[in-house]
């Protein structure tokens, strides 16, 4: 993620529901023309041959769970009541 996209969350973050309702339906409407299955294709393309040329090291299954578990313990909670899906009115 850009230092600006990461900028930009942070500030979406920060609106009210509503607001944010209002974006993630520009967001989602946005995507109209996307097609997620070749995108996806695509990054599976990229990641293979990336694998391939030793660019990049693959990691066992098991690894990436140690890893991925890790993090989320070491992770603060976070809370956002307005983030809860049914949480009332926005």
């Amino acid at each position: 993620m850009t230092a600006a996209l990461k900028s930009i969350a942070e500030t979406v973050e920060q609106l009210p529901a509503k607001e944010r309702i209002y974006l993630t339906e520009r967001l989602f409407a946005s995507l109209e023309d996307a097609d997620p299955e070749k995108e996806w294709a695509d990054e599976a393309i990229r990641r293979r041959d990336e694998v391939r040329s030793g660019k990049v090291k693959s990691v066992p299954a098991a690894e990436a769970y140690r890893r991925i578990e890790r993090l989320l313990v070491n992770r603060a909670p976070t809370r956002n009541p307005d983030a809860a899906c049914g949480g009332g009115p926005a």
